[in-house]
């Protein structure tokens, strides 16, 4: 199942300019997703990190993939109209840099959901490059 960016405002509650996902071009509900982002020149971050050599905060990158895994758990009926909390960011191991221009693809399998809590895996690529490899947990509240 492939979701425009507008799609995905329908599932999770984030908004601009905390929305990094353009798309979603994979969705398995309660199992994994796979997201796009286009790194565009003009993102707020690069004005300040870093002045003349920009790169994508880390804390993006994680961030990117925490929402693809709000998407694989709210598109589910049971979670709809409700928030992924992070309650956890684990073993996260940063790559390469990631820089304007590219576009990035970032997968998210949930690993397990016990009651209001859950955990998933995340990666991120810049074509075949592995940049970021990532472990979530999270706690699913009321909008």
């Amino acid at each position: 199942m492939k979701l425009t960016q507008e799609q995905i405002k329908e599932i999770i509650p984030h908004r601009d300019p905390f929305l990094f996902l353009d798309e979603i071009t994979e969705l398995e509900t309660l199992k994994y997703a796979v997201g796009t982002k286009y790194m565009h020149e003009d993102e707020f971050y690069f004005k300040g990190h870093f002045p003349g050599k920009p790169v994508v905060p880390g804390v993006i990158l994680v961030e990117t993939i925490a929402q693809v895994g709000a998407v694989v758990l709210l598109s589910d009926k049971k979670y709809r109209g409700k928030i992924a909390y992070f309650t956890g960011i684990k073993n996260a191991k940063f790559r390469k840099s990631v820089l304007p221009g590219d576009t990035v693809t970032f997968k998210c399998e949930l690993t397990k959901i016990r009651g209001v809590f859950g955990f998933g895996k995340g990666e991120a690529f810049v074509g075949d490059d592995l940049v970021l490899e990532v472990e979530i947990s999270f706690a699913v509240g009321n909008e």
